[in-house]
């Protein structure tokens, strides 16, 4: 038993020699052992949790007068029916903003830094909110915390081709800033969510386009507020010029680090031991795998032990999965012991599903994972086993491994966060983030603001790269399709190898045109396209051209049929998520850069394969049926929905936010009771679906 009193003395003696984060910590300690005691705080109690500055933990019922104003001072409307009291930091961050400052923020992930987004759109009512984040998936989350708040006043827009209002809150990663950047004529606040992936340090494949959309809306955004965790400095660079930086450490959890891997290198456990013994205890848990090769090297020391889960729930999400993917997958086999797999590959409505179940207290307790849960949620557990100190064939650094385990612990829920480390960390260090101009850009330099901060050299090669594509296009036709950011590709040199290619031989081009014809037999067209760019592929070509051929069935028939006709290829169902991603996401980027480049070299022939990129980058599904699955609704279930005449998703017209409006007219109860052959599961799925598109106004 503690005795109370004295640990408050004690940790008012920590904060009077003037360690308020050490005191901090062990007030969330304190916090933590009451709540297990079911004890009442005590005036005191609450005294020290507004002395660290932690004032939403403050109970008003047993605190002091003085302790009870400032929980109600530091309370603001975050949208909603309910106002929410801020912690100290989050409100010097949101006065930061309410006073016009433009802030590049450094706080850690249980931070609560979306409280003060939600503020700041509730208190100052801005027109025009650009929220740039790192994945779809993260898109949806942050979708629907604000859909729920703010859809009465605002459109949320998340996918392309959607109509402004005239207030809008704009979400969606990099990639889809070109889509609507001609149509922003000013932002009132710009956010861009993981800023440090802009550096190419942390992510070379995404930084050029998020360097591009900071470049595009920089000079529209009469605010800017860029967030992102555990860094200690930023360098000068002319993406974040006049900008704050503001560094914080004010945790509002507290990280208990478990050294398993000291046991392990002496030989008194095993990784696999210690791993089943966490899992086995049924709390919250990630499980940082590493690797896709360490996902399957857990899920087969799982999937033989006696953990088992006897939720009905889950039972009927296991038999969905077998009928509606593949009886030969494991996730089926693990969903049943209540584990679940999150990583880039599978469909998103799949990982928004199982985050879900995550969440519910007696459903999922274990998620095995890539980085796609540092990068793509923002999901949290009591506990994170980092179970291999790799991300993707690179070591894990520092900065990502503090990434990874500030997912542990929760406000309110898990005052102290376990962390099972099962390798040696990296070596910590103190993170400095450098912005650089890519060389290889895609960049008009003309009339921008930029050109001042680059090198000479780098002038130069901008200035040569555009010489070398205008000589090609036509001076006026390249300038023209840069203004209107017609090109997906952000590397110039793509670009040219690309213009070079078709250019040089125009006539073996030709056969582009066969991609708008249903006869899949002459779409060979498709080995030249991946000759000139291999990384699409991902795999063989034969396989890869193949696979397209069977996708353009991706409506008519279901994924096990899929799945059957490709079996001579050795495409499982994991293979089929990554050659999905790679024809919705690379395939069709590439098709639209040689589409736009061939039209204005071979203009005589008047070849536009437009339609064929549509839908290969819906996946060969209905427009809003793609769209609808970044909601959190899968395909199958649009079948249903269509096949019982309910809603026309195959209308090619219609609309996302046209479809959302159905959907609600409707209502979840009535559309369940029409659509034919819905089981248990799929209704679960529906209210989950609908529960994203529903305010609170029409809750």
């Amino acid at each position: 038993m503690i005795d109370i009193f004295n640990k408050c003395k004690d940790i008012n003696s920590i904060l009077e020699a003037g360690h308020e984060a050490i005191a901090r910590d062990e007030v969330i300690k304190l916090l933590d052992y009451m709540q297990s005691q079911k004890l009442e705080y005590s005036t005191i109690v609450n005294h020290l949790i507004r002395k660290v500055g932690l004032f939403p933990y403050i109970n008003p019922e047993t605190a002091m007068w003085q302790d009870r104003l400032v929980y109600e001072l530091f309370k603001v409307d975050i949208g909603g029916t309910e106002q929410v009291t801020l912690h100290r930091e989050q409100s010097r961050l949101l006065k930061l903003l309410l006073d016009g400052e433009n802030i590049a923020v450094s706080a850690p992930t249980s931070f609560g830094k979306s409280f003060v987004i939600d503020a700041f759109i509730s208190i100052t009512q801005p027109s025009n909110v650009v929220i740039i984040v790192p994945t779809i998936a993260l898109t949806d989350e942050t979708r629907r915390r604000l859909y729920e708040k703010f859809s009465d006043e605002y459109k949320i827009i998340t996918t392309t081709d959607v109509e402004l209002s005239n207030k809008n809150i704009f979400i969606f990663p990099q990639e889809r800033v070109s889509f609507y950047v001609n149509q922003l004529k000013n932002i009132d606040i710009l956010i861009i969510d993981e800023f440090y992936k802009a550096s190419s340090e942390f992510d070379k494949e995404r930084s050029p386009a998020l360097i591009k959309a900071i470049i595009q809306l920089n000079n529209k955004a009469k605010q800017k507020y860029y967030l992102a965790p555990n860094i200690s400095s930023l360098s000068e660079n002319v993406f974040t010029q006049n900008m704050k930086f503001v560094k914080l450490d004010f945790n509002t959890v507290f990280l208990e680090r478990h050294n398993i891997y000291e046991d392990i290198n002496k030989g008194l456990t095993t990784k696999e031991y210690k791993l089943l013994d966490v899992v086995d205890e049924k709390i919250k848990t990630l499980v940082y795998a590493g690797t896709f090769t360490e996902i399957e090297k857990i899920t087969d020391l799982l999937l033989t032990s006696p953990i088992d889960n006897d939720s009905v729930l889950l039972a009927d999400f296991s038999k969905w999965l077998i009928s509606n993917y593949s009886d030969l997958w494991n996730l089926p086999k693990l969903v049943k012991k209540g584990i679940g797999l999150h990583n880039g590959r599978l469909h998103r409505s799949l990982c928004q599903i199982q985050i879900k179940l995550f969440e519910n207290k007696d459903q999922l307790s274990t998620i095995i994972s890539t980085s796609s849960i540092i990068e793509g949620v923002n999901t949290s557990a009591e506990n994170v086993v980092v179970w291999k100190n790799k991300k993707g064939n690179a070591n894990l650094d520092n900065f990502s491994h503090k990434n990874i385990i500030g997912r542990s612990g929760r406000m309110f829920k898990h005052f102290i966060g376990k962390v099972y480390l099962f390798e040696t960390p990296p070596l910590s260090d103190d993170t400095q983030l450098n912005l650089e101009f890519p060389d290889n850009l895609l960049f008009d330099i003309e009339d921008n603001y930029i050109e001042r901060d680059l090198t000479q050299d780098q002038i130069a090669k901008i200035m040569s790269n555009n010489e070398e594509l205008s000589n090609i296009l036509g001076y006026g036709t390249y300038q023209q399709l840069l203004k209107n950011n017609a090109f997906q590709s952000c590397n110039i040199e793509r670009i040219i190898e690309i213009a070079k290619n078709i250019y040089s031989s125009p006539k073996s081009w030709k056969g582009l045109l066969y991609l708008n014809s249903n006869n899949v037999d002459k779409w060979s067209i498709l080995y030249r396209i991946l000759k000139l760019q291999p990384n699409v592929a991902g795999i063989d070509y034969k396989t890869f051209v193949q696979f397209v051929k069977e996708l353009s069935n991706n409506w008519a028939l279901t994924i096990p049929e899929l799945l059957n006709r490709l079996c001579s290829y050795n495409v499982d169902v994991n293979t089929f998520f990554t050659l999905e991603r790679n024809v919705t996401f690379k395939l069709s980027a590439i098709l639209n850069d040689i589409n736009i480049i061939q039209k204005a070299i071979l203009k005589s022939e008047k070849i536009d394969i437009s339609p064929f990129i549509s839908k290969v980058s819906h996946a060969f599904l209905p427009p809003v049926v793609y769209l609808l699955e970044e909601y959190g609704l899968p395909r199958m279930i649009s079948k249903k929905i269509c096949m019982s005449g309910v809603i026309d998703l195959e209308n090619p017209k219609l609309g996302i936010h046209e479809a959302i409006d159905i959907f609600n007219h409707i209502g979840e109860n009535t559309l369940c009771d029409i659509i034919l052959g819905l089981d248990s599961f799929e209704r679960y799925i529906l209210n989950y679906f609908y529960d994203g598109i529903s305010s609170i106004k029409c809750a």
